[in-house]
Formats: C-alpha cells, sequence, structure tokens
C-alpha cells in the first residue's frame, strides 16, 4: 500500500493503493503486442507464463485443442477506454485507435492468453465484479469435470488503478481514507475499518484432469473439490445484511464437494474492510458453521488489496498455499476486532495448524456470490 504515483491524486479523498511496481511487459511478451494490450492483459499474459513455467504443462499441437482458458476481469481496459475517449474529445473521431476495442474489451485476457500460448481450447471470459476470478476458476472446473478439456489455464486481472475509476469508487464511500496511513488503512473485521484498498494484478492457476496431471508427472499442488455461487438479488452494490445469500454460496460450495462444515479448517474471507461487507460475511460464516466446529477466518487483503477481478483468484491460492504449508495467514491490521462480529479471526501473526479442507470466499457488485473449495491431495 502506498502513495498512486501514476497521476495527480491531490483532489481526491483517497490517494494510495495496493499498485504493481517495477511491471515491464516486454519481459513477457513481444514489444509491438505490449504496446497493443491494455495493462490488465498484460499482466493476464505475464501470469500465465508464469503459471505455466511453474506447472511445467507444455502445449503442443498434439494436445492444444484439449486446453483451455478462461481468464476474467471486472472492469477491463478501462484505462485504454479512458485515455482513447480523451483522444476524441481533444482531436476528434479520426485519431481514436483501431486498437480501442480490441483492447478494452474484457475477454481479450483470455483470447491474447490463447493467442499467445496455443490453448485451443474452450475459451471464454467472465466478468462478475469482485467475484471474477472464483466464478472464472470455478466455470473451469466444470469445464474439466464435463469433458471438455483436460486442463484449463484459469483466472483473473485487474489494472484498474486510473483516475475515473478511483474517482467512481471515492464517489461510491468505498474506499478507506486513511491517506495518513496507507499501510494500514485496509483493517478487515476491525471496528474502525473504513472502506477496501484498490489494488490490481493478475494471478492465474493451471487446472488439469487429474489422470491428465499424473500421466505427465505434473507436481499436484492440491485438489478443487467444491464450487458453489448464488445472487442476492437485493442492491446493485451493498450485500444482503443478513448474510443470506453468501450462506447458500458456501454451502451450495460444500454440498458440491460432499463435506459438511466441519470438515473445512480455514476460510479465506472475502472481507475488503468495508462496514457491510465484512458484518455481512460474518453472519454467513455463523450461520453455516452452526453448531459446527469452528474454522480459522481470515482476510489477506491488507497484503495484496482489493484486485477486483484477480482477487478471488489471488485468494483460492492462498488456501492452496495455507494446505500445503499447515500455515493460516492472520488478518493484518485487525487491532481492535468488532464486537458484532463472533468468528474465529486469525490475527496477531500466522496460525500454524494443520489444513486439510480450505474455502476461499468471493462476493460482487450486483449481487454476484461465489466459493471454491480446496483440499489437500491424496493419492
Amino acid at each position: 500500500m502506498s502513495d498512486i504515483t501514476a497521476f495527480d491524486t491531490a483532489e481526491y479523498d483517497t490517494r494510495f493503493a495496493a499498485q504493481v511496481h517495477g511491471f515491464d511487459p516486454t519481459e513477457w511478451m513481444d514489444p509491438k503486442l505490449a504496446r497493443r494490450c491494455d495493462r490488465f492483459a498484460q499482466f493476464a499474459i505475464a501470469a500465465t507464463k508464469m503459471a505455466l513455467a511453474d506447472s511445467g504443462l507444455q502445449i503442443t499441437p498434439e494436445n492444444a485443442d484439449d486446453v483451455g482458458v478462461i481468464i476474467g476481469s471486472g472492469i477491463g481496459g478501462m484505462a485504454t477506454w479512458a485515455e482513447q475517449h480523451t483522444i476524441l474529445l481533444n482531436r476528434g473521431p479520426g485519431r481514436v485507435s483501431p486498437f480501442l476495442v480490441p483492447m478494452m474489451i474484457v475477454n481479450m485476457g483470455s483470447g491474447l492468453v490463447a493467442i499467445e500460448t496455443g490453448a485451443k481450447g474452450p475459451n471464454t471470459a467472465i466478468a462478475t465484479a469482485c467475484a471474477t476470478g472464483t466464478h472464472a476458476i470455478g466455470e473451469a472446473v466444470e469445464v474439466i469435470r464435463r469433458g471438455a478439456a483436460q486442463a484449463m489455464i484459469a483466472g483473473g486481472s485487474e489494472a484498474a488503478i486510473i483516475p475515473i475509476s478511483i474517482a467512481g469508487f471515492c464517489a461510491a464511500k468505498a474506499l478507506s481514507r486513511r491517506n495518513d496511513d496507507p499501510q494500514h488503512a485496509c483493517r478487515p473485521f476491525d471496528r474502525d475499518r473504513d472502506g477496501f484498498v484498490m489494488g490490481e494484478g493478475s494471478t492465474v492457476v493451471i487446472l488439469e484432469e487429474l489422470e491428465f496431471a499424473k500421466a505427465r508427472g505434473a507436481n499436484i499442488i492440491g485438489e478443487l473439490i467444491g464450487y458453489g455461487m448464488s445472487g442476492d438479488a437485493y442492491h446493485i452494490t451493498a450485500p444482503t445484511p443478513s448474510g443470506e445469500g453468501a450462506a447458500r454460496a458456501m454451502q451450495a460450495a460444500l454440498d458440491d464437494a460432499g463435506l459438511a462444515p466441519g470438515d473445512v479448517q480455514y476460510v479465506n474471507a472475502h472481507a475488503p474492510g468495508t462496514v457491510g461487507g465484512d458484518d455481512m460475511e460474518a453472519k454467513a460464516i455463523a450461520q453455516v458453521w452452526e453448531g459446527a466446529p469452528q474454522p480459522a477466518v481470515s482476510s489477506t487483503k491488507p497484503v495484496h488489496g482489493h484486485q477486483l477481478g484477480a482477487t478471488g483468484a489471488t485468494e483460492i491460492v492462498v488456501c492452496m498455499l495455507a494446505i500445503r504449508d499447515s500455515l493460516v495467514p492472520h488478518t493484518l491490521n485487525c487491532d481492535n476486532p468488532d464486537d458484532d462480529i463472533a468468528i474465529d479471526i486469525v490475527r496477531g501473526a500466522p496460525r500454524q495448524m494443520p489444513v486439510k479442507a480450505a474455502m476461499s470466499n468471493s462476493f460482487g457488485f450486483g449481487g454476484h456470490n461465489a466459493v471454491l473449495i480446496a483440499h489437500r491431495y491424496e493419492q
């Protein structure tokens, strides 16, 4: 978390964000392509190439049809749109770039990743605001389950730290205004929370059908065994205060996984640090786990910021690492837990504990709720 450096924020109520510094897209793609990509697509390509290298999956003419892509974005190429709109107003329609549309549309992250990697399987994009990354990975799981692909490149990407989006979120009173202390601004479940901190970046995972992964000797980090979603049908930005919609999505994921609430040891909460959002999620978790052993709960957004369409993908990776390392991350800046929140919040320091199953929650504007459950891989 640091002061925004990309533009003058003097007149903004919020003047800081969780920015990606030092990113050079030409390290990951041809300079010509980089010039014709919005930053969110550049992030997606870079993250994909990192994920493929880490997984060891090689896309060849022989398997290309069996490898698909689902990478979503909450906002897409808004930076390109804003830049070209200024050109339109100042210089006229004849000076607008012919690359405006393919640079700004949300699906271009998936499209360009497929072009760059040669993946010719099922290809689509998802835009469900802050639930995007979770929906993208969940739907990629479903593609593999129904046999339409053997492997999927899935995740989310976002690059919305630009004047118009920061102004919009400021106007909506959604962002923290702790301009004098950005490092402590994101305070999930804390009684002094006052909004989220905008982040950016991309997280991409490689999902494979089990036998396909085993046949190539893949290093299997874990399994995705549960996916649930629901709609609040309540408000364009506010969640259902009771947590009913979020609770239904969590229960759907548990049912899909064939697990009882007590079988899940850790919940990575969406908890962005907003008053209503954190309170709603705590109520939903309490409803689902009523009468069952309580899970450890934490939010990692004080570390990476709220990456909008990418954040769910980031957080399911956190769950995988918690399982692998038997270590639950703590919730930074939750110094004074809200007295009305009655869940087991991990704070102060990471908690060493066995984790066999972990849940990741994502809730987006429009009432979009998405939940994934990761599980330790056992032969």
